[in-house]
């Protein structure tokens, strides 16, 4: 296995609402797929200091409506934390958690035609969020798509008591 990975996940939900039900299993599957499958590697530093290898521990949190990074080795040996501003996510997040309960409410009701219609709509927007997310990661980390997916949807799950 690759050290430029993720080991383990932490969300910091200390003070938010409790996530509906629906939300807490985006949780839980976003955190299970990307513990099985992601690609996570820090950058040089700019003071040439060597950058301590992973796989990394990424806790994640929002603090004074800032999204924190906090990162430490497997042994906990703290690596870095950087902070992103949520601007960027609001409308985003916003369009993804109605699209979700479009979504949500549709299974419930209408026919699978329909049903596929909205799911498409829901991974353009999901889509759309880790790109976002990508361009804010440039020079704090470095992830594939599939790996900014996931975080997106950690990070809308925070959003939810934030």
């Amino acid at each position: 296995m690759s050290a430029n990975r993720i080991c383990h996940i932490e969300i910091d939900e200390a003070g938010h609402a409790r996530p509906t039900p629906e939300i807490e299993q985006e949780r839980k599957v976003a955190i299970f797929d990307l513990l099985e499958d992601n690609s996570f590697a820090l950058p040089p530093r700019h003071d040439d200091a060597p950058v301590p290898e992973g796989p990394y521990r990424l806790s994640l949190a929002i603090r004074d409506r800032r999204l924190v990074f906090d990162i430490t080795t497997k042994e906990r040996e703290k690596v870095g934390e950087f902070h992103l501003s949520l601007s960027p996510f609001r409308q985003v997040v916003k369009d993804y958690f109605q699209i979700c309960e479009s979504y949500f409410s549709a299974v419930k009701t209408m026919p699978p035609s329909q049903i596929e219609t909205i799911d498409m709509a829901r991974r353009g927007i999901h889509n759309e969020g880790a790109r976002v997310l990508l361009e804010r990661l440039e020079g704090k980390a470095e992830v594939d798509v599939d790996t900014a997916r996931r975080l997106f949807t950690l990070i809308c799950v925070l959003h939810f008591g934030g």
